[in-house]
């Protein structure tokens, strides 16, 4: 088990979380950010441009990290030009393996995202060939964000198949829209979230095209510890979901009416809710022993 964690990005909204599960847990945290000092939720932090790659390499050394948890990307783009959100997505995550191989830190998680299959950001209908998606669905991003995110973790396999000098575990996380109590309770419990609902909502597009996926902030932070205390060998995907969707519409009715072209192959769950996630997290369960258990419904 790791002892020291170093988290880019701790001041971002998911990045707090993170670091104050991971201190409550136990681990001695550094928070690599380059916004203000903020040591609230964790046991330190440093300063770093994670554009810079003397900065990282400098920032990750004076950490004394066993592991490195990299989510200081940027989280959308629509606030920065595309070649900006591509290179925040590619090369930070570039400078952090990197560093982290030559300074023999064993263990790397990334933030990859749901848009690397195109997702949110993406203007067009995303492709759906089957569900629920799994990590074999294949990728057809054409936005910036999306494509980063497809980029950093073809980078991340090649780092995998180095000999030497990097990082021996690497798993990259494809969040999708990341909730807590308070989220969830004005999206979901508050609005119509029936089909009829979502059609006459402004984000129904967003909607159709993340397969109406969400994670609670809780589960995600307990994917983010199981993900540095791996030990499997070289760099894998995971896909992220909560159990259900964010629908108040059976998966098997979405399914045909959003994604008439797609071979639906999903059954309901163990506790016979027909409103299963259309994402399939299975490989998350099998490799890390992790499982979703928070869904909005609780809320309700």
């Amino acid at each position: 088990m790791p002892e020291s964690v170093a988290v880019t990005g701790g001041n971002g909204r998911i990045g707090k979380h993170v670091l104050d599960h991971l201190t409550t847990a136990g681990y001695r945290t550094v928070n690599l950010s380059r916004g203000k000092c903020d040591e609230a939720h964790s046991d330190a932090y440093i300063k770093t441009d994670l554009l810079d790659a003397g900065e990282v390499y400098g920032a990750l050394a004076k950490s004394d990290a066993d592991t490195v948890v990299h989510l200081g990307m940027i989280p959308t783009p629509d606030q920065t030009p595309g070649y900006r959100t591509y290179e925040s997505n590619v090369m930070s995550s570039y400078h952090v393996l990197e560093a982290a191989g030559e300074l023999g830190i064993d263990t790397v998680a990334l933030a990859s995202s749901f848009s690397v299959i195109g997702g949110g950001f993406e203007p067009d209908l995303i492709t759906v060939d089957y569900l629920p998606i799994d990590e074999d669905h294949r990728l057809t991003p054409s936005n910036p964000y999306a494509m980063g995110k497809q980029t950093l973790e073809i980078a991340a396999d090649g780092f995998a198949r180095r000999s030497t000098d990097a990082p021996e575990t690497i798993t990259s996380l494809r969040f999708p829209w990341v909730v807590d109590d308070d989220l969830a309770q004005e999206t979901f419990v508050e609005a119509d979230r029936t089909l009829a609902g979502l059609r006459n909502s402004d984000h129904f597009h967003t909607q159709r095209n993340t397969l109406c996926g969400y994670v609670h902030v809780t589960d995600a932070v307990a994917l983010v510890e199981a993900a540095i205390e791996a030990s499997f060998a070289g760099h894998e995907r995971l896909w992220v979901s909560a159990p259900d969707t964010s629908a108040e519409t059976p998966s098997a009715e979405l399914a045909a009416e959003l994604y008439p072209d797609a071979d639906y192959r999903g059954q309901t769950g163990d506790d016979g809710s027909p409103y299963t996630a259309l994402i399939d997290t299975t490989k998350a369960e099998r490799l890390l022993g992790w499982e979703p258990t928070w869904n909005w419904r609780q809320l309700a």
